[in-house]
């Protein structure tokens, strides 16, 4: 027997050397930061940024539009960011997509809606990057890639398939919470102008003072949230492949500006330490009734791109894009797209897609990231390195950093410290039985059992079962849907073959 052959059968690093876990990425205890050396998932995660080019790996189909964003209410006692003082006006874009299709693909396939956004402030620029719907599928960034594949194509035949969705989904029940969105009326928002959007991630805010809190952000349409039925959708891909991005882009044209109201809910910082929910686990929603919504101010799109390539498509945005006020937090999902984002975008448009007019800050830049493809801005024969003589200034901040947190533990490769109300099925249980009427049910039962065409054993069978676990009801209902093959065909896109 040969060394290989008398390994474990888990999977290798490229090197051939065995990988520690595709499951958990390496991080100070188990709530704690994710660490630069976890050689593998930094290797995965930036090979899985350069599998496609040019689009984008997810949301590749999008568009988008310029606005302003402006502080109405007075949140200062909670950040010093400067875009969130009462009275001040931002620049600002947003692009919107899906995740799963490619960029000829229908704007109507149920999907996740991606939102994100990018202020101009005057401290730098400051990017927000969501979806609409408050939660997504996994918590740990190491599964991302495997996430996106699932959703994409077979290798042999190049289709979409129910199958490989529906395995990876019930073989991750964390998914639970997101594909109850999914499968609702969320995953068929009728235009972008009428869904809400959300930070998704637990972010933090720092006042002038220096205290801490946490921070959800959530963007509600005041246009009203409006959907498309299965049958609405599948036509409206049929005649019109782009009619979100086209409803957008005339809506503005008439003059009818689209508004969202910018509402948060702040978690005090010691408080997080003891909640019953995990408060940075992606795959979960703070509950209102303890952390209600503050109103922050009002994003208005009101002014469409010149030049949809370089506006919008060459447009980066990476939720590492932060400005005084405003840090991250232990969300390991966010601490890998803060340096996933950034690199993919290196990789799609360049090394200095940063210095392209749609991503360039309104204030002056001095980076010592030097040369590289496409060097459009440069520094002259000012020095290039730190420290130096020559008169050029640089950064040499110490001590505890005003947007971090403190973390102790050892080294390990684990989920999330369960807390008494962390399990996967708990808070998507409450949205089919408390938020969704009747009628909302009756959709999602025929919804998933449809999508649920195609799919064998021993998958079905996990299906049903991570359905019972959402609510036994319901999952029997999908059950019994699909075994007397009376499901009707699923609106075409995520879920659908």
């Amino acid at each position: 027997m040969t060394q290989r052959e008398d390994r474990n059968s888990g999977s290798t690093m490229s090197t051939g050397a065995p990988a520690a876990s595709d499951r958990n990425s390496l991080s100070i205890g188990p709530d704690g930061p994710i660490v630069l050396h976890d050689v593998h998932f930094l290797e995965q995660m930036a090979h899985f940024n350069r599998e496609k080019v040019p689009e984008r790996q997810p949301h590749a189909k999008g568009g988008g539009a310029f606005g302003i964003f402006e502080t109405t209410e007075d949140v200062s006692r909670y950040t010093k960011a400067a875009l969130f003082q009462k009275g001040v006006t931002t620049e600002m874009l947003a692009r919107f997509s899906t995740v799963a299709g490619e960029m000829g693909s229908p704007d109507t396939w149920r999907d996740v809606r991606g939102f994100a956004l990018k202020f101009y402030t005057d401290e730098g620029n400051y990017d927000l990057v969501g979806n609409n719907t408050p939660i997504f599928f996994v918590r740990d960034p190491m599964k991302f890639p495997h996430f996106i594949r699932s959703q994409k194509r077979l290798p042999d035949s190049g289709l979409r398939d129910n199958h490989m969705q529906w395995d990876f989904w019930t073989s991750n029940p964390e998914s639970a919470h997101q594909v109850t969105y999914l499968m609702g009326e969320r995953g068929l928002p009728r235009t972008w102008r009428h869904m809400n959007g959300y930070g998704s991630h637990t972010y933090m805010w720092i006042n002038a003072e220096g205290e801490r809190f946490w921070v959800k952000y959530h963007f509600h349409t005041q246009q009203g949230m409006a959907f498309f039925s299965n049958e609405e959708a599948s036509a409206m891909s049929g005649a019109d492949a782009d009619f979100h991005r086209r409803d957008l882009f005339e809506a503005i044209k008439r003059g009818e500006y689209p508004r969202w109201t910018l509402s948060v809910q702040i978690m005090p910082y010691a408080e997080a330490k003891t909640y019953r929910i995990n408060p940075f686990d992606l795959t979960k929603t703070w509950p209102h009734a303890d952390y209600p919504l503050i109103k922050v101010g009002t994003m208005t799109l009101n002014r469409n791109p010149e030049n949809f390539f370089a506006q919008i498509e060459q447009a980066a945005f990476s939720p590492g894009n932060t400005v005084p006020g405003i840090g991250l937090s232990p969300d390991k999902m966010l601490l890998g797209r803060a340096f996933a984002y950034n690199d993919a975008q290196r990789n799609r448009i360049g090394t200095n897609f940063h210095q392209l007019p749609v991503n360039q800050p309104k204030v002056p830049v001095n980076t010592y990231m030097f040369d590289g493809q496409m060097t459009y801005h440069h520094s002259g024969n000012a020095p290039v390195y730190v420290p130096n003589s020559g008169g050029r200034p640089w950064a040499d901040n110490t001590g505890p950093a005003d947007d971090g947190w403190e973390a102790d533990g050892e080294m390990v490769r684990s989920a999330y410290t369960l807390r008494s109300n962390d399990d996967d099925f708990g808070q998507p249980g409450i949205l089919v039985r408390k938020v969704f009427n009747d009628e909302q049910r009756a959709r999602l039962i025929e919804q998933v059992a449809g999508s649920l065409g195609g799919v064998r054993e021993p998958v079905l069978s996990r299906a049903f079962e991570y359905w019972k676990n959402i609510d036994a009801e319901v999952g029997t209902a999908i059950e019994n849907k699909v075994r007397a093959g009376s499901a009707s065909k699923p609106a075409e896109g995520m879920g659908e073959g």
